[in-house]
């Protein structure tokens, strides 16, 4: 008992600040997201509750040491485009409920192996694009500029602008009162990332993010008394529904519409929402195990019954549906978390403070909160990810670097896609050089060439046996040797018994086969 409970309060040092620093990242992602989602303000607290039960309930059934999870900025589309469809916010609850059991589901049918068969090359390129996103989209915030919501992530923008024309924007109708907070804030940011700051001791345990905040709401309390032109408020500080009694914050809860199990377009809704949570989890997941300095792995069946069991508890009461989120996740490891006792004291804070102190959330601007974000962003993003890569050649560096290009210039599933294609590609091709080996030998009375097939040939090797085939020359031996393979499918021995019988012999080719197995050929041979 007593070695559990040092065990918990060892973690706790380093796990409490870094849940502290992940709940004021989340914080206004989770209404940014909500709002964006729904646009509506009265289910702004769908985001809170998404948020804690991420925190919360994900983290106690996760196998995932330092993944966050909440409300994504990647199912915006989906939950508005659903709203809209489905017609009350009570059908999204029940599509979210659904989507739920689904994942659960998935990962009793241990369908997490997908998230091993993403390429290292793509996973690191998606954490250099959302830290690049995060600098290019926290600019128009950390200026004072608040018309696109917290962690919108796509180029198109809600209101019609794109990532670039809202920076042009930000730049022209910028706040001075902004930029002053988001300066200082950068700078205590940078202040106590250095080497003697880390050995104080008070420091070690409050992390520089709350000095932020609480630097932030301090300035702009000194700009009421002495320069009220600079005071940020309205749609430049934190807007956290607040409840003026037990039963007003009762109402904030939601509850699904059961009747409309008899709608076709729930199960639709339900389906889509369960399908790309569990991508963006599963891609979430080997990036955050990437960044881990343990370099711990996380279970992904386990992983997807746990954002499962979180998204049908979320839509029970009225949350958004739950992804796990790698800019939470890189927020904590940057924060020195170790264990997920991190994630849920992040949950745990963003409801007690939703509960307590609303209207001292409500105080903190949101150019403090994108200066955190900013320096989360930055080591996303680092210069040296860039050099690191290019050295292990352009069979990494290309889909890497075409990746962040698709990620910026569209969003994060599509870009993934696009960098798989290129990655793909570039395995295809290897694996293409490196199905077999030729050696050739010239007794003097004729050319023998000897193919020996490496262990498994697959139709992917198809393509590259034919034609090597095409090109032997004439009136040579040559030896098909498989007595290294442990599998050769039927397109490659079908390729190679086709030639044995029929085109060797318009050339001339003298053919013996070594542990080749004989099939029958299909079209009449």
């Amino acid at each position: 008992m007593s070695n559990n409970k040092s065990s918990f309060l060892e973690n706790f040092k380093n796990d409490g600040p870094a849940g502290l620093v992940v709940y004021l990242v989340a914080l206004p992602l989770c209404l940014g997201v909500a709002l964006a989602s729904t646009g509506r303000p009265d289910l702004l607290f769908s985001g809170i509750i998404a948020g804690f039960i991420g925190g919360i309930v994900v983290g106690l059934f996760s196998g995932s040491p330092l993944g966050v999870s909440g409300p994504a900025a990647g199912l915006v589309v989906i939950v508005l485009t659903a709203l809209k469809t489905l017609g009350s916010f009570e059908a999204l609850l029940l599509a979210i409920v659904l989507a739920g059991a689904l994942q659960l589901l998935a990962g009793f049918l241990k369908a997490g192996v997908i998230g091993y068969y993403f390429p290292s090359s793509v996973i690191k390129g998606m954490l250099a694009a959302i830290g690049i996103t995060l600098i290019l989209k926290e600019i128009p915030h950390a200026v004072g500029y608040d018309k696109d919501f917290m962690g919108d992530e796509g180029l198109i923008q809600p209101d019609g602008h794109n990532t670039f024309t809202e920076i042009y924007y930000a730049l022209k109708y910028n706040s001075v009162g902004a930029i002053i907070i988001c300066a200082i804030s950068i700078g205590l940011l940078l202040l106590f990332d250095m080497p003697f700051m880390k050995k104080v001791k008070l420091f070690k345990f409050l992390p520089g993010a709350l000095f932020v905040v609480l630097s932030g709401i301090l300035i702009n309390y000194l700009f009421m008394q002495f320069a009220p032109h600079l005071v940020l408020s309205g749609e430049h500080v934190v807007q956290l529904p607040v409840a003026n009694s037990a039963e007003e914050f009762i109402s904030f809860f939601k509850f699904p519409d059961f009747s409309a199990l008899s709608n076709p377009q729930v199960y639709v809704v339900a389906i889509t929402i369960a399908i790309v949570a569990s991508l963006e989890t599963l891609l979430c997941v080997e990036a955050t195990d990437k960044l881990d300095p343990y370099k711990r792995t996380t279970p992904t069946n386990t992983e997807l019954k746990a954002q499962g069991i979180g998204n049908m508890v979320s839509g029970f009461i009225g949350g958004l549906p739950i992804t796990q989120v790698i800019v939470r996740s890189s927020a904590n490891i940057g924060a020195g978390g170790k264990t997920k006792l991190a994630t849920i004291t992040h949950g745990a804070i963003l409801l007690l403070s939703a509960l307590l102190i609303p209207r001292f959330l409500n105080l903190i601007p949101l150019a403090s909160l994108a200066a955190i974000l900013l320096m989360v962003g930055y080591k996303l993003s680092k210069v040296s990810l860039y050099k690191s890569m290019f050295k292990l050649g352009y069979e990494q560096f290309l889909p890497f670097i075409i990746t962040i290009i698709a990620i910026l210039a569209s969003d994060l599933l599509k870009g993934i896609g696009v960098g798989m294609v290129f990655a793909i590609y570039f395995i295809l091709r290897k694996n293409y050089k490196n199905s077999y080996h030729i050696k050739k030998t010239n007794t003097g009375e004729e050319e023998t060439v000897t193919i020996t097939l490496s262990e498994e040939m697959t139709f992917l090797n198809k393509a590259s046996i034919q034609e090597t085939l095409n090109h032997l020359p004439y009136n040579c031996k040559v030896i098909i040797d498989g007595a290294k393979s442990t599998n050769i499918d039927y397109d490659v021995l079908e390729i190679i018994q086709d030639f044995k019988l029929y085109n060797s012999k318009l050339k001339n080719i003298t053919v013996e086969t070594i542990n080749i197995p004989e099939v029958t050929l299909s079209g009449g041979h």
